[in-house]
């Protein structure tokens, strides 16, 4: 068996101003209730521009650019001190702007669902094409765009549409005039969450340099449900976003866990790699519109900007050992079984210090604990908190109680285990896999050995139990001693017995 390592990580954000007051819950379900309300006329001036959510400081940790440590030495709040260095291109990732996300919706599209305007998806193709990760002939499978007049017939049989700048541009229709899991609301819903995720991908392999063929199983772990009236969630994201990606020699499936999906998706990557049944796997998730704009009630009523103006996607590449990347600790991983409960200090125990204390590894070795890593200053004015605050105090706690630190150094060990919150509310997305590419990064220049992957979930919202959910996994520094590592690469191995081949038959020709 070969060790699972991080062999690359992706992270990618999506301006997509214009989808918070139409699909956004929050503004969405406003609308219906009161069409006229004071908090759908004021949301419009609460709107940051792409060059605010590219300077905002979380941002730049989400995409690699900054460490998230680093936000604690920044002036708060965040989102009044931009980072005047900021961009939207990140050494993990990128923040895309919501035109290049309208063209890969259409790029994502196969069933001519998504109406674009003709003038304006020729503007889309023409910036597109300046760009690596989309290729010419990719590009020429777009068909020619509509007439505005076209749309808007489509808008008026029931099709939702796509704004820019509060103007129709397009519209993505139903792919069933009966079915009510078809209708155009969950095409867009899941378009969108696949749209993000090829988006993700193609990142991934783009900044991983891996031909995308070479990627044999794909995890797909959003929270959206992708069916019809006869399998409301069958399925599959994963090979849809493959196909999009250019990923032709992947399969893959979905895996649904609610905000602990990720982490159950990185397990069970890790497992296959280190079985042998796939020698690369990649994790993906897209974007959830429903969380656009969650808490901008409070946001708007307390003067801030709308925080949730972004779509969260990522991606993990797990291989087989190349003897430098960081290992997946397949042998440390923690469960929230169905006989845990829900009491704080049983879920910890479940998630961190029983598989900890079965591997022999002290609360005080794992460098960096990612939790619930969400952004604290979107939180915070919805009354919900300082969430990954909220965990580490909870470790600390538990790790005094233990005796595993004194209780007067608990405040220390959250500064030196812990970190700012830097994630999107985007349901899934910050349930600790946003540190995974941060931690590969520090794991591999020194600065940390070790990290634990945490990821939490509410199972309760589904309305089919009360369980709460969890699991965890060890991520550290790789001991350096792969088999092959390809430190030697196979076509040096060969050479190398080539010439011992022809050494051996020089000796035997010399009769010696």
């Amino acid at each position: 068996m070969t060790l699972p390592v991080v062999k690359g990580t992706s992270y990618v954000l999506v301006h997509t101003p214009d989808m918070i007051l139409h699909y956004g819950t929050t503004c969405a379900q406003e609308h219906e209730a009161n069409p006229q309300s004071e908090l759908l006329k004021k949301v419009p001036q609460h709107i940051r521009s792409f060059e605010e959510t590219v300077k905002y400081a979380p941002n730049q940790a989400y995409i690699g650019n900054i460490l998230p440590d680093e936000l604690a030495n920044l002036p708060k709040p965040w989102y009044s001190n931009p980072m005047e260095n900021a961009a939207a291109e990140g050494k993990m990732g990128e923040i895309v702007d919501q035109d290049e996300f309208y063209l890969t919706l259409k790029l994502s599209d196969a069933f001519d669902l998504v109406m674009l305007e003709k003038s304006f998806l020729a503007g889309l193709k023409e910036k597109a094409a300046t760009k690596p990760m989309y290729t010419e002939k990719e590009l020429a499978k777009i068909k020619e765009g509509y007439e505005l007049s076209e749309i808007e017939a489509s808008l008026a049989e029931g099709a939702e549409p796509l704004l820019r700048d509060h103007k129709v541009v397009g519209c993505i229709k139903a792919a069933h005039n009966k079915d009510k899991n078809l209708t155009a609301h969950i095409m867009v819903e899941n378009l969108v969450s696949k749209a993000s995720g090829v988006i993700a991908l193609k990142n991934l392999i783009y900044r991983s340099k891996i031909a995308p063929e070479s990627i044999e199983y794909v995890i797909e772990c959003s929270e959206e449900a992708c069916g019809d009236m006869n399998q409301r969630g069958g399925g599959n994201f994963a090979k849809a976003i493959c196909e999009n990606a250019g990923a032709v020699g992947a399969t893959g499936s979905d895996t649904r866990g609610f905000c602990a999906a990720p982490t159950h998706a990185l397990i069970i990557a890790a497992a296959l790699v280190k079985a042998g049944v796939y020698k690369s796997v990649a994790v993906v998730a897209g974007g959830a519109t429903a969380k656009l704009g969650m808490n901008a009630r409070d946001h708007v009523n307390k003067g801030l900007p709308i925080l949730e103006d972004c779509l969260g996607a990522f991606a993990v590449l797990v291989t087989e050992d190349d003897g430098v990347s960081p290992v997946f600790r397949t042998d440390v991983v923690g469960r929230h079984t169905v006989g845990t409960g829900s009491a704080p200090q049983a879920v910890m125990e479940s998630l961190i210090t029983k598989p900890l204390d079965a591997a022999g590894i002290k609360l005080t070795e794992i460098d960096k604990f990612s939790v619930e890593m969400q952004n604290p200053e979107i939180t915070e004015p919805a009354g919900a908190g300082d969430v990954p605050l909220a965990n580490y105090k909870m470790i600390a706690a538990l790790g005094a109680k233990r005796g595993d630190i004194d209780k007067a150094d608990m405040m220390n060990f959250i500064k030196k285990h812990g970190m700012p919150g830097f994630a999107p509310t985007q349901g899934h997305i910050p349930s600790g896999v946003p540190f995974v590419g941060a931690a590969r990064e520090m794991i591999m220049n020194g600065a940390i050995e070790r990290a634990m992957i945490v990821g939490k979930g509410s199972l309760f919202l589904g309305r089919m139990t009360n369980q709460f959910d969890g699991v965890s996994i060890v991520v550290e520094k790789n001991p350096g001693n792969a088999a092959a590592g390809e430190v030697v690469s196979k076509e040096e191995i060969k050479n190398m017995v080539a010439e011992a081949m022809k050494d051996f038959a020089a000796f035997l020709l010399s009769g010696k």
